[in-house]
C-alpha cells in the first residue's frame, strides 16, 4: 500500500502517528491481506471489512492484544492538487493461520509459472503487454530471510505482468484458456506475496 503523491493517513491521523499510537496500545504484528473475489486471502471478517478489502484488492491487519484493526487503502483527495492515501479503519477478525508458509508458496508459484507457461504458449494469437509504467515495489524491509526477498521480488514482477497482459484477436476458446492460466498464476502470486511478507513471523529453523 503506497501513497501515490502524498503522505498516508489512517482515519484523520497521519499514518506514522497512528502506527506509533498502535504500538503504545499493544501492536505486535502487521499482517498483509491480498484478497480477490472468491478468494479472501488473509481476511477473517467481519463482512464489512472483507468487502472493502476485496473491492481494492489489499488490506493490512494490525494485531493488538485485545483486538485487531483492519486498514483498507483508498484515495485521499483534499483540495484540487493534493492526492494521498487514506486508510479506512475497520474492526478485523482473528489472524488466519491457514495461510501458506513461504516454502509452500514458493513451490506453488513455481508450479503455477510452469503451468501458465505451458498454457499460454499453446494459445496462438497476438497476446501482448502494455508498456511498463515504471517503479518496482514489493521490497521487503531488512531482516527478512533471503528466500522471502527472492519470492517477493519474483511475485512482484509477475504481478506487474498480470496487470499489463491483454488480448487482441483471440477466439473465445483461446481467451478462456488464457484467462484460466492467468487466474491460477494470479492466485499463486498473491499467496507468494503474503507468505513473503509473513515470513518474518515464521519460526527460524536451524
Amino acid at each position: 500500500m503506497e501513497a501515490a503523491g502524498g503522505p498516508a493517513v489512517a482515519g484523520d491521523v497521519p499514518l506514522r502517528k497512528y502506527l506509533a499510537n498502535l504500538r503504545v496500545g499493544g501492536l505486535t504484528e502487521l499482517r498483509l491481506a491480498l484478497p480477490a473475489p472468491g478468494d479472501p486471502l488473509g481476511l477473517s471478517g467481519p463482512a464489512t471489512f472483507n468487502s472493502a478489502a476485496v473491492d481494492v484488492g489489499q488490506a493490512a491487519i494490525a494485531v493488538l492484544g485485545d483486538r485487531n484493526v483492519g486498514l483498507v487503502p483508498g484515495p485521499d483527495r483534499r483540495g484540487s492538487s493534493y492526492v494521498g492515501v487514506r486508510l479506512e479503519l475497520h474492526d478485523s477478525g482473528p489472524v488466519r493461520h491457514d495461510l501458506p508458509s513461504l516454502a509452500e508458496a514458493e513451490r506453488e508459484l513455481s508450479d503455477a509459472i510452469r503451468s501458465a507457461t505451458e498454457a499460454l504458449t499453446s494459445v496462438d494469437g497476438p497476446v501482448q503487454a502494455r508498456p511498463n509504467g515504471g517503479g518496482r515495489g514489493g521490497e521487503l524491509a531488512p531482516g527478512y530471510p533471503a528466500r522471502a526477498h527472492r519470492v517477493s521480488a519474483l511475485a512482484t514482477r509477475l504481478a506487474a505482468v498480470l496487470r499489463l497482459t491483454y488480448e487482441r484477436g483471440l477466439t473465445s476458446g483461446q481467451i478462456a484458456a488464457r484467462d484460466t492460466a492467468l487466474r491460477e498464476l494470479d492466485r499463486a502470486v498473491r499467496r507468494a506475496l503474503v507468505a513473503a511478507h509473513h515470513a518474518i513471523f515464521e519460526p527460524v529453523r536451524s
